[in-house]
């Protein structure tokens, strides 16, 4: 479930130490998003470790001056890919229930537009989780992402404790932390690691199941 704040707005992802400010004008925004998107397409086709700022460059069309102008390294890069590719994962969910809605489909419906941004994505998923295991910032990164999911999914946690759909027992922080994960990591197994019995299943299944057990968890009606 990937609900909103309270307010409706969107929490985003601490901008990594990683990143410089975004260029001024309108050009060099043009170019450094040509910059991203070549450089998401190389990734993705190398791997990490592989890519080397001149396959970046040949793919984007434009010389090594050009991309040191709006990135220090193939890590800021890097950065601003995963930085994008968390905008498009950060979906609306629980700030659309109104009274009439039944939460237990709201939160499908949220764990649905989850998994299918996930699968837009796995590939940068696979690579953060390699790259996180190598590199103390891509850690960081990889905490922050988590930490902005399970802040939001609490909020809609406590949104439902507040009007009686969940059980109040439960602390918002700490069950998001466990639902969180769980979610998440079926997401991973599922478009990344694959294979198995698992790669069988339909994805609208496992959605079902991850948010049965959401339900059930809170104990929603």
């Amino acid at each position: 479930m990937e609900p909103t704040d309270s307010e409706g707005a969107l929490p985003s992802m601490a901008r990594t130490s990683l990143l410089r400010d975004l260029p001024a004008t309108q050009r060099g925004l043009r170019t450094r998003d040509g910059l991203i998107a070549a450089g998401r397409t190389v990734f993705e086709r190398m791997g990490y470790l592989d890519t080397r700022l001149i396959d970046i460059t040949q793919e984007a069309n434009c010389s090594s001056g050009t991309f040191y102008t709006y990135f220090a390294s193939k890590e800021e890069i890097f950065a601003a890919i995963l930085e994008r590719a968390q905008e498009d994962m950060m979906h609306p969910g629980m700030a659309h229930v109104t009274g009439e809605d039944d939460p237990a489909s709201i939160v499908e419906a949220a764990n649905l537009a989850y998994f299918e941004a996930y699968k837009r994505n796995a590939k940068l998923m696979g690579l953060l989780e390699q790259v996180a295991n190598i590199d103390p910032e891509f850690g960081k990164l990889r905490q922050q992402r988590a930490d902005a999911f399970i802040g939001r999914n609490a909020r809609g946690i406590a949104e439902l404790q507040r009007r009686g759909l969940a059980d109040p027992s439960l602390d918002p922080m700490l069950t998001s932390r466990a639902l969180s994960s769980m979610v998440s990591r079926m997401a991973f197994n599922y478009f990344v690691t694959g294979g198995g019995e698992l790669e069988q299943v339909p994805m609208e299944e496992v959605v079902h199941t991850v948010s049965r057990l959401w339900a059930n968890a809170l104990r929603m009606p």
